[in-house]
């Protein structure tokens, strides 16, 4: 792949998920067996932690419409190579279990392989989202 097909595949994800898209049509993008992490509390949010497969993405799309309400996502940069992409930007998200806002720079590396997304780690301000999801 090159950078702008990855650069294409990273803004395509984007896109699907701030238009709504269905769960599986957002994961279609994803490999079959892709390899899901982001780092933190595993207890704090159903997402957080390692998973495989495209199903680790539906879940996310559908567990996050319910268990947060984003209130602010700003993307700062898209920047690729010939296997990656990165995203970096800022997050406002409300946990509406709590009612607690998470503030949070985020940066998405997405490993890309055949032109699909083989690889997703996220990064952010693990210790926020984990106090904002205890009463």
């Amino acid at each position: 792949m090159t950078m702008q097909d990855n650069l294409k595949i990273a803004h395509r994800f984007l896109e699907k998920m701030g238009s709504g898209a269905a769960p599986e049509e957002i994961a279609s993008l994803f490999s079959a067996n892709l390899e899901w992490h982001i780092p933190g509390d595993s207890g704090a949010l159903p997402w957080i932690g390692r998973k495989s497969g495209r199903g680790a993405v539906e879940n996310f799309v559908r567990e996050s419409s319910t268990l947060m309400e984003r209130i602010r996502l700003d993307v700062h940069d898209v920047l690729a190579s010939d296997d990656r992409a990165v995203i970096v930007g800022e997050l406002v998200t409300l946990i509406t279990a709590t009612g607690k806002v998470i503030e949070s720079p985020f940066v998405i590396v997405l490993t890309i392989a055949g032109g699909e997304i083989s690889n997703f780690l996220m990064l952010e301000n693990s210790l926020a989202v984990a106090e904002a999801t205890r009463p």
